[in-house]
């Protein structure tokens, strides 16, 4: 039997949480995953995508090759096009048409290597990052309070706080294992908690306060906040005093609307005094933000507004006291930490202060450095749809798929002469542009660190062999640098080279008559390469014995011209949605429990696909009756910007004229079911974050004639199909393959003739029947099912997801004739426990025949809620409303 490997420890590959795993190859040659105990982030603890990593490691849909003009060429060949192009651009049209858009999921050594790239030596600052969609209000808001984009917060604030605020954060869906210390922290110490929210999420099921807020009204409840604060003598003046400036400007502000916060809110005077009293009375408060807030054009004002507060009452850099921005992407900090927004520069440098300049030119010895901020993501594409911008180099992101008004993007990409695009997977949404395909490595292959949202910076390291030619990102820019002539700055041959030059960096002495930077590495330059390998997690600001931190601010002092941290005056602005009479559905927007971003990644993993499993539009009862609408009808939601459809999830977790969609799914995995070709625009004016909480949208019901689901064992195209065939379609993983389910207006008979000619011919043997108004096929190759279709007519009363799985190697023919017969069931796949697949139905059917009160018999006897936990909550809801 062959031995398994040891143990190597490494960073999961999604949210912000930054949480350790432990991987070894199994003996059946496949990756173990379990949770990292020692890892402070999560201390063992892993939720469903995590745990469920090693399924997402096949090789479907990745890119193996270089291509131009999708032909396969050398590695040479293709990196001397992409220089060429490049070049040639900047000879032609200056070096600011050229632009660069990155990703959060880069790791620090690549986006370190491709800022140095474009801002020093190309000579533009035209690089942003997907990190722009998600927390740049909050970089924008710290570096206005703090003089520098600091986040305060620790994750063991959490567990020492009285009270944790949850504004605009699903923490339970988009960080579960910082939800379980939360939920822990609350059963162990009775910790209070608010959760500020326009729906109800599964955060909001254990809030002892949910603040069903307006869209947009945050700054009007924290400038309440801060009046309330003054007015009841809880301000710390004597902190105020000492650490802070401007305290009369932002108070004045708040003061002129203190009397109407109820009507600018929608949040009743009773809960608005029960959660100021909690405030206000509880010193160890931790507020914790993220994209409700951070996506809005008025984000980096929502942003201040928070910390004023914290701030008033000298809450800020003790132990369970502390505003606490939390991040979406695995390393959306360390790309903070090397400039790779186009408004900052490396190691926390800024565009505003001269002495940055000189210095980062002194250290990267280069006379090229940009002094101006460059185009922000949303004013970059916009370059592009006109024409200044005629070269982009996307890196590791879906910009087609995830930014505001997405057709429009499409159609930028469209027309640009030179889109290069380094990817790990061969084909997305914006890949259908690139002139230049460079493969990449993904995770499990990458080797580098990444930084959390409480500044730990983490090894992530290699755990299995690269796929095809891919390389890493770090060696494509290096590459390309050396063609474009800037060989003697970019002669990397490892990753631990970059670390240290960034650590280096970091260490550099600012002008004399400034408070230092707080980023500040210089205890880790004494590494080795050896030491770089085997690098523990590491907290910044990290003391001298490499391995303690102290917590930010807790002296007082604030990396800004006379230390101290910046009140500001936040004025409140009423949210202009362009709602109306043709568009007065609010739409929201966010994530799901099991899915992450584009389901690049999470896509892949058939044991996530079930809890979600199509773009859902969640809209409340009374907005349902008006449209004559019922549950799982698919309708057409339409706004300024664009249509798209999706089935209708009627819920009392919205309010009455909002609307709920979640981000994942893309023109890769549905027909029309990308939320971000609604998204107008709109951006804040100072961090440039669109806003994609509040778009005004209208809904049309549709009707439709033959549902119809097909399984295969490989992926196909359902866009080479006639444009008449589907009215809709959806794609998810399931373990045979991957299944679709469509929706069109042809009869039975019809569908089944297209969908038979282009998917189910065999030269070898198919079976085919018709019962009970179904059409049934069966296609075999060397005696295995490889794809099945159902198709039945439309019932508007019944929707139906999935059927019994007959794509099998080990099929059997009662299997098959069960399912030509149509004696299969449609089988429940409402899954409510991802890690041990226990469905909604098994949990129901368990409550009533055990007659079971509590959760821990209900989890003994299920094992559901045994594994990551991040279901507890939705099956003690079941719990609660399945009682006799």
């Amino acid at each position: 039997m062959k031995k398994e490997s040891s143990w190597i420890k490494s960073t999961c590959a999604y949210c912000g949480v930054g949480c350790g795993i432990k991987s070894r190859i199994n003996n059946n040659g496949q990756l173990d995953i379990k949770g990292d105990e020692e890892h402070p982030a999560n201390k063992g603890k892993l939720c469903t995508k995590g745990l469920t990593l090693a399924e997402t490691l096949i090789n479907d849909n990745r890119m193996l090759t270089p291509q131009i003009l999708n032909k396969p060429v050398g590695w040479n060949e293709a990196l001397d096009e992409a220089a060429l192009q490049l070049q040639d651009v900047i000879n032609h049209y200056g070096a600011n048409a050229v632009a660069f858009y990155i990703s959060g999921q880069l790791l620090t050594e690549d986006y370190y290597v491709i800022n140095k790239l474009a801002k020093g030596f190309i000579g533009t600052a035209n690089i942003d990052t997907n990190s722009r969609l998600c927390m740049s209000s909050a970089v924008a808001g710290h570096q206005r309070a703090f003089g520098e984009d600091c986040v305060a917060g620790c994750y063991d604030d959490l567990e020492a706080a009285e009270v944790v605020i949850l504004t605009g954060s699903n923490l339970a869906w988009c960080h579960p294992v910082l939800f379980q210390r939360l939920k822990q922290a609350q059963k162990e110490h009775n910790t209070k908690i608010v959760v500020i929210d326009p729906r109800h999420t599964a955060s909001g099921d254990i809030a002892d306060l949910h603040l069903a807020i307006a869209p947009g009204s945050d700054v009007a409840l924290f400038n309440g906040l801060l009046s309330y604060l003054h007015n009841h003598n809880k301000f710390d003046q004597d902190y105020i005093n000492a650490h802070t400036n401007n305290i009369e400007a932002a108070l004045a502000t708040a003061l002129t609307q203190d009397t109407n916060i109820s009507q600018l809110t929608g949040i009743s005077e009773e809960q608005l005094h029960t959660f100021y009293q909690l405030f206000a009375n509880h010193p160890r408060t931790v507020t914790v933000y993220s994209q409700g807030v951070n996506q809005s054009v008025s984000g980096t004002d929502k942003v201040n507004a928070i910390i004023n507060c914290h701030l008033a009452t000298g809450r800020i850099g003790k132990l369970g006291a502390t505003p606490f921005s939390i991040t979406g992407q695995p390393n959306a900090m360390g790309g903070r930490e090397v400039g790779g927004l186009a408004t900052t520069l490396a190691a926390h440098l800024s565009f505003d202060r001269h002495d940055h300049w000189q210095l980062l030119s002194n250290f990267w010895q280069t006379d090229k450095l940009v002094t101006q901020p460059g185009l922000k993501a949303v004013d970059m594409f916009d370059a592009i749809a006109a024409g200044t911008i005629k070269a982009v180099w996307i890196i590791a992101t879906n910009p087609a798929a995830s930014l505001p008004n997405s057709n429009k993007i499409n159609q930028a990409l469209a027309q640009c002469p030179c889109v290069i695009v380094s990817d790990c997977v061969d084909n997305n949404d914006t890949l259908r542009h690139a002139t230049i395909k460079l493969p990449a490595q993904g995770w499990s292959e990458k080797s580098g660190t990444v930084t959390n949202s409480e500044r730990c910076i983490s090894r992530q390291r290699r755990l299995l062999p690269t796929q095809g030619e891919a390389k890493p990102d770090w060696w494509i820019i290096n590459q390309i640098a050396n063609r474009m002539g800037f060989k003697d700055s970019f002669n990397y041959t490892n990753e631990a080279q970059i670390f240290a030059e960034h650590v280096a960096l970091t260490s550099v002495n600012n002008h004399p008559n400034h408070t230092p930077r707080l980023l500040n590495l210089s205890s880790l330059s004494h590494l080795t390469e050896h030491d770089y390998d085997t690098l523990v997690p590491q907290q910044w600001p990290i003391n001298g014995d490499g391995i303690t931190h102290q917590r930010l601010f807790s002296d007082g002092v604030f990396p800004t011209k006379n230390g101290r941290a910046c009140f500001i005056a936040t004025p409140y602005h009423p949210l202009i949605t362009q709602r109306s009479a043709s568009y007065p559905l609010l739409l929201n927007t966010g994530r799901v429990r099991d899915q992450w971003h584009t389901m690049t990644r999470t896509g892949l993993a058939a044991s996530l696909a079930d809890h979600i499993q199509q773009p859902l539009i969640s809209v409340h009862p009374t907005d349902a009756n008006h449209y004559h609408i019922n549950d799982n009808q698919l309708v057409t939601v339409t706004s300024h910007s664009g249509e798209a459809i999706f089935r209708v999830r009627i819920t009392t977790n919205v309010s009455p004229k909002q609307a709920f969609i979640a981000i994942h799914w893309t023109q890769q995995n549905a027909s029309t079911g990308s939320v971000c070709a609604l998204i107008d625009e709109q951006c804040d004016p100072i961090s440039g974050q669109p806003q994609y909480k509040a778009t005004a949208i209208q809904l049309t019901p549709l009707t439709y004639t033959t549902d119809a689901i097909l399984t295969t064992t490989k992926a196909v195209a359902l866009t080479d199909l006639p444009s008449s065939t589907a009215l809709y379609w959806v794609c998810k993983k399931v373990k045979a393959g991957y299944q679709y389910c469509i929706s069109s207006n042809l009869t039975p008979s019809a569908l089944e003739q297209i969908l038979m000619m282009y998917f189910m011919h065999s030269t070898q043997h198919d079976l085919r029947a018709i019962t009970h108004n179904s059409r049934r096929a069966v296609i075999f190759e060397h005696g295995r099912s490889i794809r099945s279709l159902l198709i039945l007519p439309h019932d508007n009363h019944h929707y139906f997801t999935t059927s019994s799985n007959i794509i099998d190697h080990d099929i059997n023919d009662l299997k098959v004739h069960q399912f030509l017969n149509g004696e299969d069931k449609l089988i429940d796949t409402d899954i409510v426990c991802v890690c041990k697949q226990i469905t909604k139905q098994q949990l129901i059917d368990t409550i009533a025949s055990n007659k079971v009160q509590d959760l821990s018999t209900l989890s003994r006897i299920t094992t559901a809620g045994t594994g990551c936990g991040s279901c507890c909550t939705e099956i003690e809801n079941l719990l609660n409303n399945n009682q006799d």
